[in-house]
């Protein structure tokens, strides 16, 4: 991810803090499972290798400019929600993921919004 906005948010998540999986890159985009952060932000070390997709010449060690954080399957959702079916539900208004140009990897997602994605499952 080299985007700055996802980074920073990102940097925030904390050990423990759940985080939907989101395919994004797939037939069928939309929200697949529930991952648990297991680590706090540390370096991409793959900015860092210049063999890497991801490097960037600009990223020193010393001080890194790219973060990742490690997460662990907690459950797969029973069924896949599609972006269609976010989109159609009147009470996820002003969720970010569908704020319209907004595709960051990685965003926070308010409670009320969490718990009526729940509900859709």
């Amino acid at each position: 991810m080299r985007n700055y906005q996802a980074r920073n948010f990102l940097r925030e998540m904390a050990v423990g803090d759940l985080a939907f999986f989101y395919h994004s890159s797939a037939a069928a985009t939309g929200i697949a499972g529930i991952v648990k952060v297991v680590t706090a932000a540390y370096p991409d070390p793959t900015a860092f290798d210049p063999q890497d997709d991801h490097y960037d010449p600009k990223s020193d060690a010393t001080k890194p400019t790219w973060y990742m954080v490690d997460v662990k399957l907690e459950r797969k959702l029973g069924r896949l929600i599609r972006l269609d079916e976010l989109k159609a539900q009147r009470s996820l208004a002003g969720m970010r993921l569908l704020r319209p140009g907004n595709r960051l990897s990685v965003m926070p997602v308010e409670q009320k919004h969490w718990d009526t994605i729940l509900e859709l499952e």
